[in-house]
């Protein structure tokens, strides 16, 4: 932990890393709080110039790009941490792949421009990939089910919520449906849902509970897993503030 002055004010970041991060299932209570202070204590403890540590109150400044659910592994999750000194690749990559929270694996790691949006705002979309068991289902006729699903303009649903029965409708969420064939012979189905900061995420359940129904199916995930997280274009600058029009007037008008 970098040390405090009194009456300094901390330090401005100079350089922004984004880490590409493999994470495994973890157990539900983990989840949340407890993550946000694993990745504390780990980047607190790395030994990188990390900002934030230098304040009244030290914490780390870092922010993860969008939540996953502690059921579902992550295979290329991402995560930003700014630093107050610039270091090279080489020695961020040592400090962070030794202070990895439990349950994570640094994949890799990147500069990224300071003054990029943030993370969070620009995640547009997550890809699933669900292995599906049983042998219920075909690849073709899910194929058929899947196209038939994307052709509609809307598909409302219904779901859960503590003790009361939510509607709402799934297309806005689902763009796109890939179905292939696993080596075993087995039928793999990549969703890609997209993220809507007022309506939500697209969760891969709803997904794959739709297109079974579309093709009369009951589909079970024997295995899922989130592939990646789609950024979308960095939102536009706000406009500028309008400009006061001169009245026209001499100073001695009346």
């Amino acid at each position: 932990m970098l040390p405090e002055t009194p009456g300094v004010p901390p330090r401005e970041a100079v350089q922004r890393w984004r880490l590409v991060l493999a994470r495994e299932a973890i157990d539900p209570a983990a989840a949340g709080r407890e993550q946000q202070s694993s990745w504390e204590a780990a980047l607190a403890g790395c030994g990188l110039p990390v900002a934030g540590l230098d304040a009244t109150r030290p914490r780390p400044r870092f922010a993860p790009a969008a939540p996953l659910a502690a059921s579902v592994p992550g295979e290329a999750e991402l995560l930003d941490v700014w630093l107050i000194e610039r270091v090279p690749a080489w020695r961020a990559r040592e400090a962070l792949v030794a202070a990895m929270p439990a349950g994570y694996r640094l994949v890799d790691l990147y500069d990224v421009w300071l003054g990029e949006a943030a993370l969070p705002g620009r995640v547009a979309a997550s890809v699933y990939r669900a292995t599906l068991a049983g042998e219920e289902a075909t690849a073709d006729g899910l194929r058929a089910a899947a196209v038939s699903l994307l052709g509609e303009a809307t598909l409302p649903r219904e779901r859960r919520k503590g003790d009361a029965t939510i509607a709402y409708d799934l297309r806005p969420f689902l763009d796109a449906l890939d179905i292939g064939e696993a080596a075993d012979g087995g039928v793999v189905v990549t969703m890609t849902l997209r993220h809507d900061p007022e309506k939500g995420v697209g969760r891969p359940e709803e997904a794959l509970a739709a297109l079974g129904k579309r093709a009369g199916v009951v589909l079970r995930a024997a295995t899922l897993v989130r592939e990646r997280l789609v950024l979308g274009d960095p939102p536009p600058p706000p406009p500028p503030a309008p400009r006061r029009r001169a009245s026209g007037r001499s100073p001695g008008a009346r």
